[in-house]
């Protein structure tokens, strides 16, 4: 698919963001452990949760999908059912690397598969801990899906921690944990995002300058009875398009704003955005907030490595916004971004520089060159199957000297089905 974008010359109006993917994932997989029905309201459309749901299906969930709301009646940590078949995880790393740790401790034997996109991205890191957790993981070479998981050998709890700030590294590890005796302990330095622990209500403890997690059979697996928030993920999007086109003013009411997730909000503040947070309340375990966003001129901003892991799936649409900053701007630390759906630092220095803007990139970032009176080129813009570059490519075409075309744009459907539909909806010619 082929995606034409006009530039505008503003974006106004109230949007109803789609349902957080992250959450929903995990509300899909965690029900499966539960021993009682789940009620999720505001379930998302988007590839990577309904492929959630068809994963916990195969292990023996009963699943009824009725428009937004998915009820789901879990088998328990003791009755999981070996598959029939190859597990497909489609583009989802969440469901590969989360029902690994599933599979891993439940012992049930399975072979996890996924897209080519999926196929590509290194599964070592998750491979290493469950080993030592008496699983046998076998792959491709060099770590590669697909995972055939099984186990010859009694559980072994651990304690790990985290090498890379990573929470599905982090969850991958507390749910093979859910099966022992004795408590598994993931030891994190750097907090990255807390979805599993709060949903599950696992201990956290803070000890120095790290948070310990722990996971074990003692654990009582709570069903996922609660509605998703509106993504930040995809609220990020609006958060820059808004701020660098000259007169918007958008509103994005019920969004989730959980601390270790909105990072690019405060950076984008940090920059001079106009971004007002209202009604702040709670869905279940999760914050959310009615967020405003008005155009506001942009100054350059340095992201290092302490942000990187809150603010990770937003570091592309900020790439973009440093475009339209005075000055120059640096993302360091993020080398997570080249094992993503694409190599994301590639793809942004490749699109920014077709689009005119000076970008200099390093193996852990990038640097780029802003200016907020810049036109940017317009082009054809490759989104390498990445739902996050395709948005990407869109919110820089917006202010383009002409329209300009994002190719295989169906990418965004992965997080966002309905992006174009409201990119044509909130834009004003």
């Amino acid at each position: 698919m082929i995606q034409s974008v006009s530039p505008v010359n503003c974006l106004n109006g109230t949007l109803h963001l789609p349902p957080d993917k992250s959450i929903a994932q995990r509300a899909a997989l965690f029900s499966l452990l539960a021993e009682q029905r789940s009620t999720i309201s505001n379930y998302p459309l988007a590839d990577d949760p309904v492929t959630a749901l068809r994963c916990v299906e195969q292990l023996g969930a009963r699943v009824e999908h009725k428009g937004s709301v998915v009820t789901v009646d879990g088998v328990g940590r003791q009755n999981i059912c070996p598959p029939h078949q190859k597990i497909d995880c489609g583009n989802s790393g969440t469901v590969m690397r989360m029902l690994s740790g599933i599979i891993a401790g439940s012992g049930v034997p399975a072979t996890l598969t996924g897209d080519p996109s999926l196929s590509s991205r290194p599964m070592k890191r998750i491979m290493d801990p469950l080993v030592k957790m008496g699983a046998v993981v076998e792959s491709s070479a060099g770590g590669y899906p697909p995972l055939q998981i099984h186990r010859t050998e009694p559980f072994r709890p651990i304690t790990f921690p985290l090498p890379v700030p990573s929470a599905q590294l982090k969850s991958c590890v507390l749910l093979a944990g859910l099966f022992g005796d004795s408590p598994t302990r993931v030891i994190e330095s750097v907090c990255s995002r807390n979805h599993t622990e709060m949903m599950l209500r696992l201990p956290v403890k803070q000890e120095q300058q790290n948070h310990i997690i722990e996971s074990s059979r003692a654990q009582v697996i709570p069903p996922q009875n609660l509605e998703i928030p509106g993504d930040f993920s995809a609220a990020a999007f609006w958060l820059v398009a808004a701020s660098i086109c000259k007169g918007s003013d958008m509103f994005l009411p019920a969004t989730g704003v959980n601390p270790t997730r909105c990072a690019a909000l405060h950076i984008l503040r940090r920059m001079g955005a106009n971004i007002g947070i209202t009604n702040e309340r709670n869905s279940g375990s999760e914050p959310l907030a009615d967020i405003r966003v008005r155009y506001a001129p942009l100054k350059a901003v340095d992201i290092g490595p302490a942000e990187i892991p809150n603010a990770i799936d937003e570091l592309p649409v900020l790439a973009v916004a440093m475009a339209f900053a005075r000055g120059e701007s640096r993302i360091s630390g993020a080398e997570e971004l080249c094992f993503k759906e694409s190599d994301r630092l590639a793809a942004m220095e490749q699109m920014l520089t077709k689009a005119g803007v000076p970008v200099l990139s390093q193996k852990d970032g990038l640097i780029v060159t802003g200016d907020p009176d810049r036109r940017p080129l317009a082009g054809t813009f490759e989104s390498r199957h990445d739902h996050r570059i395709a948005m990407s490519a869109a919110i820089l075409s917006l202010c383009a000297e002409q329209v300009s075309e994002i190719h295989h744009a169906e990418a965004a459907a992965v997080s966002y089905p309905g992006f174009w539909e409201d990119l044509v909806s909130m834009s004003q010619f």
